[in-house]
């Protein structure tokens, strides 16, 4: 199976690098270059375009930044993804149809129109997006919400196992998606409790670490206060995942649940805290960097 990855930044170039350490062959690219150096290093070939990444893949891996990123990698008509699964069948007929996976989280809506024109062009495509961060990435502990086709899910077991912990099959093309809203809806709301419980143990006098031993092990255990509570505590607000694309997931969830007519209070509040924050100049941050203005 010939890997094909598009998308190397702070989730993807952990993740296709662990597929490189496992023996899969990778073609890569990136907007910037230089952010697949390191994959480079470790074998992963490089391809000028995302028609290019196709054309020499048989399943291509795209986790990107913005729903308009997506569909500019996967439709451009010259340079897409797409068009370079066409060139490939072109060039070799007795190759098996493209597989495309879309990690990026991005619109429900979206992910069924890549289905449906992918499936119009004898090319198989899924939703998978991922959580777990810059350390489950790494270390391959991502959970992997998939909608699609059960089949071609199945035929990508391989790979589901390499990169997550665990990995579901949600349903129809799409279904991928509406679960990683829900999942960002849990964070969203999650992450305001552990940057306003850490300024009241901080408030009270409490020893801030000592708390966390007594409540992550509680009913109040999350991955975030496991795992970003101790970054708060350090000052160290990098990025595992950028805020700037979690107000973008935020938006989407909310569109959605308007969709179906729903009111999630909780929700449009986290939003409007975390678009502060960008106004403040924090958009690159990471999701812990809530505790800043918060704080102060």
């Amino acid at each position: 199976m010939k890997i094909g990855w598009i998308g190397t930044g702070v989730m993807g170039a952990s993740m296709c690098n662990r597929l490189l350490e496992a023996g899969f062959s990778c073609t890569v690219y990136n907007r910037t270059p230089e952010r697949a150096q390191l994959l480079l290093d470790h074998g992963a070939n490089w391809a000028n375009s995302p028609r290019e990444v196709a054309r020499h893949s048989d399943v291509v891996f795209i986790i990107v930044g913005f729903p308009s990123d997506v569909e500019e990698v996967i439709f451009h008509p010259t340079d897409g993804v797409l068009s370079g699964f066409q060139l490939r069948k072109q060039e070799n007929p007795s190759a098996e149809s493209g597989i495309l996976v879309d990690m990026t989280t991005s619109r429900p809506s979206l992910a069924k129109k890549i289905f449906e024109t992918a499936k119009n062009q004898n090319v198989s495509a899924l939703d998978a997006p991922v959580s777990g961060g810059d350390v489950g990435a790494k270390n391959g502990t991502l959970s992997i919400m998939i909608g699609g086709e059960s089949e071609i899910v199945k035929k990508l077991e391989p790979v589901w196992k390499i990169l997550g912990k665990s990995y579901y099959h949600q349903g129809a093309a799409g279904a991928g998606q509406h679960t990683k809203m829900v999942n960002q809806i849990l964070i969203a709301g999650n992450m305001l409790g552990v940057c306003e419980a850490l300024r009241y143990a901080a408030a009270t006098g409490l020893e801030a670490e000592t708390v966390l031993k007594s409540v992550s092990s509680g009913a109040a255990g999350s991955w975030s206060l496991e795992h970003l509570a101790p970054r708060i505590l350090k000052g160290d607000f990098n990025p595992g995942f950028q805020i700037g694309h979690f107000v973008k997931d935020l938006g989407i969830a909310l569109e959605e649940a308007h969709a179906h007519q729903l009111e999630l209070p909780g929700l449009a509040l986290a939003k409007t805290l975390y678009e502060n924050l960008q106004k403040l100049g924090y958009g690159e941050k990471g999701t812990q960097a809530l505790a800043i203005p918060i704080s102060n």
